[in-house]
C-alpha cells in the first residue's frame, strides 16, 4: 500500500475508532490528519527500535505485544496533540485493534 492510501486509511481508523469507542475522542478531521501524521513518523522511527527492544515478550505473546506498542503510542499522542483524547489504556488498546483492523483491510484493497 502506497504511503498516501496509508494516511488515509490511518485517518478512516481514527475517526472511525472514535465514532465506535468511548473514551476515545477525535475533534476532526484535522486533529485526524495530524495525529495520522505524528503516528507515521512514529511508526517509521521509533517503532522498530521499540519492537526490538520487546523482542522476548513479542515471542512469547506471539506478536500480540504489538498492540499494546500500538496502544502505548496512540497514549503517547493523545498527552500532547489538541482535539484527540484518550480516557485510559483500554480505549487506547480497543483504538489500536480498530487501527490495525482497518489498516489491514485497506491493505487487502490497495
Amino acid at each position: 500500500m502506497n504511503i498516501f492510501a496509508r494516511f488515509l486509511g490511518t485517518i478512516l481508523a481514527l475517526l472511525l475508532s472514535a465514532y465506535i469507542i468511548d473514551g476515545f475522542v477525535v475533534d476532526g478531521l484535522y486533529a485526524a490528519m495530524i495525529v495520522a501524521v505524528i503516528l507515521g513518523i512514529i511508526n517509521i522511527t521509533l517503532k522498530p527500535i521499540v519492537l526490538l527492544i520487546a523482542l522476548p515478550l513479542q515471542v512469547l505473546t506471539l506478536g500480540l505485544f504489538t498492540f499494546i506498542v500500538n496502544a502505548l503510542f496512540l497514549l503517547f499522542v493523545a498527552s500532547f496533540v489538541q482535539g484527540f483524547a484518550i480516557a485510559g489504556f483500554v480505549p487506547a488498546l480497543l483504538g489500536a485493534l480498530v487501527v490495525a483492523g482497518t489498516l489491514w483491510v485497506l491493505d487487502l484493497f490497495f
